[in-house]
């Protein structure tokens, strides 16, 4: 089974203690640091934005994997490369047509930034195979993106298994994550489809046995 990174989702940490929730996930293996952001249009809520991602630059040796649902990726994109972000995923769904999908993964690259695009969990995952080319990663959203802690919606599972088959068989680079309602099972259930990367929040953050859980999710 291929290696697999998981990428704590600093949505569900407690924020007075925002270093500290930090710490305990990098002390724990993981390697990946999930931001997500919302802007109250695209998803209906509101997170966290620019000034955070800023104030933690540097402070850890993680990727720093920031998700975008919001409903102008163009503008903001780039800004969050220069924020401190690795990576950047945007939503396919945020735009109307290809060329704009096309002009917002040109914006983050040339910004300086790996660029992902997501999917939420009604929309087809063959919709993303024409960018595989020019993406680092595609985030599938195995719950409706907005709020933490709801269940995994199975569906997902084929959409990972039918991404795998593609980027494997045209031997592309892109990596898979899956974020939403991961735990020790569905856990297991994506990697045995070929994810590569696992968000989780509310199980990891909301636990006393951090390490545990991280190891598990990574080596189970």
């Amino acid at each position: 089974m291929r290696r697999v990174h998981v990428a704590p989702s600093i949505l569900s940490a407690d924020f007075r203690f925002l270093n500290h929730e930090i710490e305990k996930v990098y002390e724990a293996g993981a390697t990946y640091l999930h931001f997500d952001v919302m802007d109250g249009h695209f998803v209906p809520n509101i997170s966290f934005g620019l000034p955070v991602l800023e104030s933690l630059k540097g402070h850890y040796n993680m990727i720093y994997d920031v998700h975008i649902m919001i409903s102008d990726p163009l503008t903001y994109g780039p800004k969050f490369v220069k924020a401190g972000a690795d990576i950047v995923t945007f939503h396919y769904e945020a735009l109307s047509n290809d060329k704009e999908r096309n002009k917002v993964i040109r914006a983050i690259r040339k910004a300086g930034g790996k660029v992902g695009m997501s999917i939420k969990p009604k929309t087809r995952v063959e919709v993303v195979f024409p960018f595989l080319k020019m993406l680092d990663l595609v985030l599938v959203m195995s719950v409706e993106p907005g709020f933490g802690g709801q269940k995994f919606i199975p569906a997902s599972l084929d959409k990972i298994e039918k991404l795998r088959k593609y980027i494997d068989r045209y031997k592309l680079d892109t990596l898979i994550e899956v974020d939403g309602g991961i735990n020790n099972k569905t856990a297991k259930l994506c990697k045995e489809k070929g994810v590569d990367i696992l968000v989780a929040g509310s199980y990891l953050f909301g636990s006393s046995k951090i390490k545990d859980r991280v190891e598990g999710l990574m080596h189970d």
